[in-house]
Formats: structure tokens, C-alpha cells, sequence
């Protein structure tokens, strides 16, 4: 990031957790996704990675994939070894060409995995029968961890919001003020939502960058329900660290709005949490947010979810 004026030192925040060396930073401190911006290196790769996170947090499709390759590769693998001991040791095939004595092994070794067992092919022998059982073992074990992933991602608390792609600077009560938006996307209910809000920013101490944090005040840092849209706004006072910027400052300079939003919801009766964070060059000077709620012949309220990016641009 760019060196930007010290201000707003009574805010500063030094607990954020992303260190204050600005030369051995890169980048944003969060993706738009919430994620960290780090790359973990000084490891072995199976030593980086938590496997079961990676399963609970992957998308859907991915899982599943996942899922099917392996079902397909774990018995592509006993068929091998089905065929290599020899097909005559399982009694109900005939042998014929090799191409459908290893189809025969491979929906053997599928039942055998799943344990459905149709019973009109039986191993013969002992090294039929101890792979067979290892099998049927490994079969059982496999589909209780695939049994938790899946329950794991269903039951998995997580905060249905989605964040504006832009946040803005419109007036506000006499001032400018930084406003980005959020809203719940899913039939959830959330209460007690609290929202923080972080600015990082590079500048000068000493003649050395550091990477700076400033907490920014918002109108409201707590709402009782989350159903509607939200609009996070921070009055751009004389306190803020974004006192007297312009829109070249935003344009010329680099930083990072860091938003956190915390919410209770009701069905998985437990905590959410969410993240996301804006860089200077997302934010629109001279902009507010187009409503997104509505009622509907005066019986319901209509949240036009297609909206959550909607702007108009305004001068002031």
C-alpha cells in the first residue's frame, strides 16, 4: 500500500492481527470472500492443509466430485487386484476376454465396497476372501467419514450475508459518510447483528512505513434483527482518519476497509460470523445506494435481492 497522512492516532487499533511491517505485506489483508490474503509456506503440503476443513468449506459440486472420483479410483484399485489374483477365484464370472473379466471384478469389488453384496459373485480362496474383507471394511469406514462431512456441512453454522461489491461516499447529516450495505440472502433469522468496521492504511513513522489500523465509528454498530438490508454507515468527521479526502485521494491512494458482521441465528441457535473488505479503488465517491426493500399492496414487504449493488451517482 501506498504512504498515506498519519491521522486519526486516538483511533488507531493495534490488536487487528496483521502486523505492522508494511514492507512485508502484499496485496489486501482480506479477499471479498473473507478469506485472509496469506500463503503458507516452510511446510509439507499435507502438513498446510487441514483436510476436513477443506471438505466442510469447498462448494457443493467440488465435494461432491470429490466424492465420485474416489468411489470410482478405490474400486478401480481392488478390481486390479481382483484381476491380478485371478477372476477364476470369484465364483460367478466365467472368464472371457480380459476387458469384461475386469468390469465383472469392478462391479464385484462395488458391492463389495458398499456392501450391497447381490450374491451372484462370491470370492473363492484366500487371497479373494482377505481382499474382499479388507474391502467391506474399508467400504464401511469410508462411508462413515463421508456420512460426517456431509452432516458436517449441513449443520455447519454459517452467515447467510452477502456484502455490496462497492462501497460509497454520499452526504450524510451535514457530512460526507463512508456507507457499504449487507444483507441476509437465505429464509434465516438473525438478531442482535453487530457490525466493526477497520480502515488499514500504510504511513510514515519515524521514516519507516508501517501498516496502520484505525477503528471507524459507526451511526449504528448493532441492530435487534437482520431481515432487510443494512446500510453500515461511518459519518466522515474530523476524528475519522478519512477527514478531507477527495476523490483523487481515494483514486491516488491505497487502503483496505476491513468490515466484520456478527449475528445470533435462531435456527442453528448459535453465532454467526462473516467478513469482507473493500479497497480504495472500490469505493465510489459520490454515490448512494438505490433502496431495496418495498411493500407489495400494502401486505408484504419485497426485498429485491438484485439490488444489493445498485447506485446512483449524486454530486455533492
Amino acid at each position: 500500500m501506498s504512504v498515506l497522512k498519519n491521522r486519526g492516532k486516538k483511533n488507531s487499533n493495534k490488536q487487528t492481527g496483521f502486523g505492522t511491517n508494511a514492507s512485508n505485506y502484499g496485496g489486501r489483508f482480506i479477499n471479498k470472500d473473507g478469506s485472509a490474503n496469506v500463503k503458507k509456506i516452510g511446510l509439507p503440503f499435507f502438513e498446510r492443509i487441514s483436510w476436513y476443513h477443506t471438505m466442510l468449506n469447498i462448494s457443493g459440486f467440488k465435494f461432491i466430485t470429490i466424492i465420485f472420483v474416489f468411489y470410482l479410483l478405490v474400486n478401480f484399485a481392488f478390481a486390479c487386484i481382483y484381476t491380478l489374483i485371478g477372476v477364476q477365484y470369484l465364483q460367478g464370472i466365467k472368464p472371457n476376454s480380459f476387458i469384461e473379466d475386469f468390469g465383472q471384478a469392478f462391479f464385484f469389488s462395488t458391492q463389495t465396497f458398499t456392501t450391497v453384496g447381490y450374491g451372484h459373485i462370491s470370492p473363492v480362496g484366500f487371497l479373494a476372501s482377505f481382499t474382499a474383507s479388507v474391502e467391506a471394511l474399508f467400504g464401511l469406514l469410508t462411508f462413515a467419514i463421508a456420512t460426517g462431512l456431509f452432516y458436517g456441512r449441513f449443520s455447519k453454522p454459517k452467515a447467510h450475508i452477502m456484502f455490496s461489491e462497492n462501497a460509497v461516499i454520499a452526504p450524510f447529516q451535514g457530512v460526507k459518510a463512508l456507507m457499504l450495505r449487507i444483507t441476509p440472502h437465505k429464509n434465516t433469522s438473525l438478531i442482535d447483528a453487530e457490525a466493526k468496521v477497520n480502515l488499514g492504511m500504510t504511513v510514515k513513522e519515524n521514516g519507516v512505513e508501517v501498516n496502520k489500523f484505525f477503528n471507524l465509528d459507526i451511526e449504528y454498530d448493532k441492530i435487534n434483527t437482520l431481515t432487510l438490508s443494512w446500510t453500515i454507515v461511518h459519518p466522515i468527521t474530523e476524528d475519522s482518519p478519512l477527514y478531507g479526502f477527495t476523490e483523487d485521494d481515494f483514486k491516488k491512494n491505497e487502503g483496505e476497509i476491513i468490515v466484520f458482521i456478527k449475528a445470533f441465528d435462531e435456527m442453528y441457535s448459535n453465532t454467526v460470523a462473516i467478513k469482507s473488505s473493500y479497497m480504495f479503488s472500490e469505493v465510489i465517491y459520490g454515490a448512494k445506494f438505490v433502496q431495496m426493500f418495498d411493500d407489495e399492496d400494502d401486505t408484504v414487504t419485497v426485498l429485491d435481492l438484485s439490488k444489493l449493488n445498485a447506485y446512483q451517482k449524486i454530486n455533492f
